[in-house]
């Protein structure tokens, strides 16, 4: 279990990246599902289920499957969602093998002179002992999840 008063002061992972694209467009690309599709996850991995209702209480809805085939679900509800400026969601994960936790996200999205500066963070609320390897990787993969979406905004 997690030290939420920890938590409270310190995000597990932090993200920023800038954008050369519009917010609109990059705000797109965070909600639209069919957009979101194309650069959620990491290198080589592609999504055969993307759902987003992005809306408070709407569901997120991703299946992630690895280039060999085995397939990540996530469940994602949330929880805060300003258009152009804010989406907040609380995401569980569940795997064989005992690896089970979950994340609080906050990602903002500013305008600065026609580009689009990111701020991802992520905090862990839950995790169990077998989901240190998932989450050791968390920062790598979303890092490549940002290349995904630069080259999909560049186009």
């Amino acid at each position: 279990m997690v030290d939420k008063a920890r938590k409270a002061n310190r995000a597990d992972m932090t993200i920023v990246r800038t954008f050369d694209a519009p917010r609109e467009l990059v705000w797109k690309a965070w909600t639209d599902p069919k957009r979101l599709a194309q650069w959620f996850g990491p290198k080589g991995f592609t999504n055969p289920v993307c759902e987003a209702d992005a809306r408070p209480s709407g569901v997120m809805r991703i299946t992630m499957q690895a280039p060999n085939g085995t397939q990540y679900p996530m469940t994602a509800i949330y929880a805060e969602v300003v258009p152009l400026e804010r989406l907040v969601w609380n995401t569980s994960v569940e795997q064989g093998g005992g690896v089970s936790f979950d994340i609080h996200q906050v990602t903002t999205f500013v305008e600065r002179d026609g580009k689009t500066e990111v701020t991802l963070q992520a905090f862990i609320t839950r995790a169990t002992p077998e989901a240190a390897g998932a989450l050791s990787g968390m920062e790598e993969g979303w890092s490549m999840s940002l290349d995904k979406l630069e080259a999909l905004l560049a186009r």
